[in-house]
């Protein structure tokens, strides 16, 4: 009971802060068309946790491990479940504490996001580089507000980086380095900002409603003019016409994309074209699937006088009238204590059906 009434307190304390302000995204009811692309069925990836895509390959990384080491992956040409076979491993001689997710620059580097923490014990956490031939160094970072847990990274067109936190209340935090990176000293993140998930009712994942407001996984598409964030269940896609990631996830209204459901879905990648989403889940053997963003992966001219940021919420969509903000606090504050009550019941589930990460 005592940490059923910490979450309940943490609750309370985030309203009257006033950091609860929710992604009102519009449901896309015409990207339903999702189908099996390949599944990974190798006995060295049994946690696939970071997806990339790019010539012709996937790129895939484990949850956790003891050294960098990244997959390439054979996948069929066309959809059909077929195997996703290895072709190449990728290694590096650096010991991570928690991978979680997977990115890839212009120039062909591979980003690997050390930033599970579970335990919110880690003074820092690290984004490390492994090239194709091989070569790995490793950037640390701190938090400005203390320890959190992340699965997300994404990697604007400029090679700018963006960890954001995985959060059992959904009000997930969006970092950026501070400064240039350095090898030698740990570089301080700062906050870009709050983006507040809700429960979608999308089936999957491993704890049901929990599992909706949990970012598990984020990616850029190849251009740059596109942002993808995902749990358990749902995609969130932004457009970002101008590049700025920060811009479009600050003052952008995303396009939720319910996804295939999976036991445990943490990774998606964007298409070499930028057409589609690709998906994988942990687990073996694991479902690899692509998911059509029909004219939401074209990219469109950017507006020639953008507007400036505001905050994260938006009008509902369908043209329904704006609610007030009464009504959003106590719609907000009924979904944070019902899923304070299921973290609850369901903490010791996700402790279990995870790894450290």
């Amino acid at each position: 009971m005592r940490r059923g009434w910490m979450v309940l307190g943490l609750t309370a304390g985030s309203l009257l802060l006033g950091s609860w302000t929710p992604v009102q995204a519009e449901v896309s009811g015409a990207l339903g068309t999702a189908a099996l692309r390949c599944t990974i069925d190798d006995p060295r990836i049994t946690e696939s946790s970071g997806l990339v895509a790019a010539g012709g390959h996937l790129y895939t990384v484990n949850d956790g491990g003891h050294r960098l080491q990244v997959y390439l992956l054979a996948a069929p040409v066309r959809a059909g479940g077929a195997a996703c076979r290895v072709v190449r491993t990728i290694t590096a001689a650096i010991d991570p504490y928690d991978v979680e997710d997977l990115a890839r620059a212009a120039d062909g580097t591979l980003w690997l996001a050390d930033v599970g923490d579970n335990g919110h014990s880690r003074r820092t956490v690290a984004l490390e580089l492994l090239t194709e031939a091989g070569t790995g160094r490793i950037h640390r970072y701190t938090y400005p507000d203390g320890p959190h847990d992340a699965e997300a990274l994404l990697l604007d067109r400029a090679g700018r980086p963006f960890i954001v936190t995985k959060e059992p209340l959904g009000n997930s935090g969006v970092y950026t380095p501070a400064g240039p990176p350095s090898t030698s000293r740990p570089t301080p993140l700062r906050r870009v900002t709050s983006l507040q998930f809700l429960p979608t009712g999308t089936p999957g994942g491993p704890v049901g409603m929990v599992g909706q407001v949990l970012v598990t996984g984020g990616a850029v598409s190849p251009d740059g003019t596109r942002v993808v964030l995902r749990t358990y269940t749902d995609a969130y896609l932004w457009r970002a016409d101008d590049g700025d990631v920060a811009r479009a996830l600050t003052s952008g209204r995303p396009t939720r994309i319910p996804l295939p459901a999976t036991p445990q879905g943490e990774a998606v990648a964007f298409s070499p074209d930028g057409r589609s989403l690709l998906t994988s889940t942990e687990g073996r053997p694991a479902a690899v699937h692509v998911v059509a963003l029909g004219d939401l992966g074209q990219p469109v001219a950017p507006a020639a006088d953008p507007p400036p940021p505001k905050t994260t919420s938006a009008a509902p969509a369908g043209g329904a009238k704006p609610r007030s903000n009464v009504f959003d606090a106590l719609r907000a504050l009924a979904v944070a204590l019902g899923v304070a009550v299921i973290l609850v019941w369901g903490g010791s589930k996700v402790a279990s059906r995870t790894r450290r990460g």
